[in-house]
């Protein structure tokens, strides 16, 4: 387990810690931690994850911010380098939200991306 600084990895925001705690606490959590990761799938190539985690595994990445731990595994990490992660609470939409410089393109409904990397060599997904 490797733990990182806010800025090195992913950086976190206010509300998003503060948001991450309050489900922690709800779910029955405390101690635990918020899993940010990335699968393939999604109508761009990649598609954000979230789960709640008792423990870090072994290879993940900790970033701490607001006395909230976020675990990323070694396989997510790369993709998810320079990403901020928010809370967002409008008309539109309400939940976590991530920003990603990586993504050289992403899906109209804001949960999946493609990367330049890896532009050609997805399939094309329909958004549902």
């Amino acid at each position: 387990m490797t733990t990182m600084s806010v800025p090195t990895l992913i950086q976190v925001s206010d509300l998003a810690a503060e948001k991450a705690s309050s489900m922690l606490k709800d779910k029955g959590f405390a101690e635990g931690a918020l899993r940010v990761f990335v699968v393939g799938g999604g109508c761009s190539g990649y598609q954000y994850g979230m789960a709640l985690a008792t423990e870090a595994e072994p290879g993940d990445q900790v970033v701490e911010h607001g006395g909230v731990r976020f675990l990323i595994d070694a396989e997510s990490a790369p993709l998810l380098t320079g990403a901020h992660v928010d809370y967002v609470d409008d008309i539109m939409k309400q939940g976590f939200s991530i920003t990603n410089p990586n993504a050289s393109k992403s899906c109209a409904c804001g949960s999946s991306f493609d990367t330049a990397d890896s532009a050609g060599a997805t399939q094309a997904r329909s958004c549902v």
